[in-house]
């Protein structure tokens, strides 16, 4: 017998010997001090009291928090219960219907008085905590109307005094933050409005500050509409803040894509991974996922000759911030750090809504004699008490409202998978030779809402359009002259990925400045085109000779001319003007047969036929615009090794649209 057999049975005599069948050893803890979490549910346990070992009716309920007020209106045994049942009793019930129970009128006997007062203070207390109930459900308000009319025909005075408080409905909840110039964005220098000029904590804190704006418009109602319907539609807040996470992602990968070498494109990556960094230090973790989801997007992650210029250090940072948020384990490497955070932080919603939504689908609302189950709907106020609680917080960083309405333009623009993929292959087109694609894996970081995309309208993007321009000139025009020069709107335009799609306005003649109406309608009609009408709303147009007469297709107007009459477009056939160009508001349809452009709008075209490149090369590759029949119109950036290698291929990394952008469709 070896020395570890003998300790194995020594061991099993030991047990043996203290009754073989005993209960097993108990593990110990190794932190002795509780949690704040388990100091929470232990208080609000004792505060539930015999209700927290079962269920009870809704009038036992509505008893219990009618007896919760003293003649004074003071709370008798705690708030916890209390707010408990006001905050949560619409879950299983409608608000209506309980008011409907609270009747004022069959209070008789000896405490009638008293009761009555009772049931005033409670309905005061709801209206007061929570003022929005009333504005959102019409049946509640008119019942309500109802019980203070009976109050003023029946009541005493201090009843009726409880009613007609001015003050009655208190707005609920902090507001948004103001927008302040933060310290380093003095007066002494103009504000530097260029993606490549913003330092890495700048942006990292102004997109905090827009997180945390549209984090604190959710509601209590919000949430719960989502966790019972499954859907974030129908609600405008919870969707979105879900659609900004989406915009951040996709607004990562065309910046990314937008650069035209893979150099280029390396420095775009690691400034966006040295702004991730900055969003972990602010403990940001929505806007920390939807970056980091957009820097591992398949899109992205396949840009082989982009990474290979990245440093150690970067791609080692890009790693770590993938671990934490990767989906293994229920997100256990996120929850443990989000566990040991203090003060400031913004959660990654999604994950706390698939708790939500797990609380509520794994016991029922109700016990099998019919009573309301409260441990349930306790352990959920708890959830959705820790994020109201967060909407309270002060961001400790302010913003500076110029480059506010640099990003919320930004962020408007919306692209759709296939046209990040298309540019992606454009940029860097796959080898032919390279070996087949490894088996799918599973992405580490996965969405929550799929779907979810922005799409201002018109007036939404001409109010985006209006400030940025403003603070364009305040900063970029301080002498008032109403100009900009060429090399300061050609510097501002590479802020948005219009480069890459041709939509630069050709090179000026004679004068080199922009004025603020051409600035205006230069980014009306690009944010109209890549954000509501989608890329394929461009039209490749040729200049043309008429042999018969022609109509313009956007004024109806007549072609008149000997020669060069008007444009003609190579891909739908549309006719028009040369003025009327910009202001088409016709889809572009290709025709069967019809011939596509070697480029887009503005590129150059080769007269000889180009070699192909080497593997991940993008030279002598040029982009056509052309339209999926199949799909519907949208735009194309292809090449001849993208066409002969449909479909994608699957790309197996880390990829994450979640709060992608809690997102679009899960790319794979």
């Amino acid at each position: 017998m070896n020395r570890k057999d003998s300790k194995r049975k020594s061991h099993q005599e030991c047990t043996g010997k203290t009754g073989g069948q005993g209960r097993p050893r108990q593990v110990r803890r190794h932190k002795t001090c509780p949690s704040p979490r388990e100091i929470s549910k232990v208080m609000a346990s004792m505060n539930l009291g015999l209700l927290s070992e079962g269920g009870c009716s809704e009038d036992e309920l509505l008893e219990k928090c009618i007896q919760s007020f003293d003649s004074a209106g003071s709370l008798c045994h705690g708030d916890h219960m209390l707010n408990m049942v006001l905050a949560m009793h619409s879950w299983v019930l409608p608000s209506a219907d309980l008011a409907a129970q609270l009747k004022y009128q069959k209070a008789t006997g000896d405490t009638q008085e008293l009761r009555r007062l009772q049931i005033c203070h409670l309905v005061r207390y709801w209206l007061t905590r929570h003022p929005e109930v009333m504005h959102q459900d019409p049946q509640l308000e008119e019942v309500i109307g109802r019980f203070w009319a009976t109050v003023a025909q029946e009541g005493n005075s201090a009843q009726r005094r409880l009613g007609d408080s001015s003050n009655l409905l208190s707005p609920g909840g902090p507001g948004p933050p103001l927008p302040m110039s933060s310290p380093g964005l003095g007066k002494k220098r103009k504000v530097s409005l260029l993606f490549d000029h913003l330092e890495t904590g700048e942006l990292a804190q102004h997109l905090t500050y827009l997180e945390f704006r549209s984090f604190q418009a959710i509601t209590p109602q919000d949430l719960r509409s989502y966790v019972l319907q499954g859907s974030v539609r129908g609600c405008p807040a919870l969707e979105g803040s879900v659609g900004l996470s989406n915009s951040v992602s996709r607004w990562v990968q065309v910046m990314v894509l937008s650069r035209p070498g893979p150099l280029q494109r390396a420095q775009v990556l690691d400034k966006f991974i040295h702004v991730a960094q900055r969003l972990r230090q602010l403990q940001n973790f929505n806007t920390l996922m939807a970056v980091t989801g957009g820097l591992c997007h398949s899109a992205i992650s396949r840009l082989k000759d982009s990474h290979a210029h990245l440093s150690p250090d970067s791609t080692k940072a890009l790693l770590e911030l993938t671990e934490l948020l990767a989906s293994h384990n229920n997100y256990a490497r996120y929850r443990r750090t989000w566990a040991g955070c203090a003060g400031f932080r913004l959660p990654v919603l999604g994950v706390h809504l698939k708790d939500l939504v797990s609380l509520h689908e794994a016991q029922p609302d109700r016990l099998p004699d019919g009573r309301l189950h409260l441990p349930k709907l306790n352990n959920l106020y708890l959830r959705l008490q820790e994020l109201v609680a967060l909407q309270g917080q002060h961001p400790p960083c302010s913003a500076n409202e110029d480059l506010l309405h640099l990003l919320t333009l930004s962020l408007d623009l919306f692209y759709t998978e296939d046209e990040i993929y298309e540019l992606s292959y454009a940029r860097e087109p796959r080898c032919p030779k390279s070996l087949p694609p490894s088996p799918f894996n599973a992405p580490l970081v996965v969405e929550w809402a799929p779907g979810v995309t922005p799409k201002p309208d018109r007036v939404t993007l001409g109010r985006h359009v209006e400030q940025l321009v403003e603070s364009v000139f305040k900063n970029y025009d301080p002498e008032g002259r109403g100009t900009i020069s060429q090399e300061d709107f050609e510097r501002l335009s590479g802020n948005f990925p219009f480069a890459c799609h041709g939509l630069h306005p050709p090179p000026r003649q004679g004068r080199g400045s922009f004025s603020r109406e051409e600035l205006t309608g230069y980014l009306l009609r690009a944010s109209a085109i890549c954000s509501k009408l989608g890329l394929a709303f461009l039209h490749t147009f040729h200049e043309v000779t008429f042999r018969k007469p022609t109509f313009c297709d956007s004024c109806s107007g007549f072609l008149w001319g000997v020669t060069k009459q008007g444009y003609r477009c190579r891909e739908c056939g549309l006719c028009c003007h040369k003025h009327c160009r910009d202001q088409v508001k016709v889809e572009c349809k290709k025709r069967p047969g019809a011939k596509g452009d070697a480029g887009p709008p503005g590129a150059p075209v080769p007269s000889t036929p180009a070699p192909h490149a080497s593997c991940g090369s993008e030279e002598n590759h040029s982009y056509t615009l052309s339209l999926e029949p199949e799909t519907g119109c949208q735009l194309r950036h292809e090449t001849d090794t993208v066409r002969r290698n449909r479909p994608y291929p699957q790309v197996p990394c880390p990829v994450m649209d979640p709060p992608s952008t809690a997102s679009s469709k899960l790319d794979s």
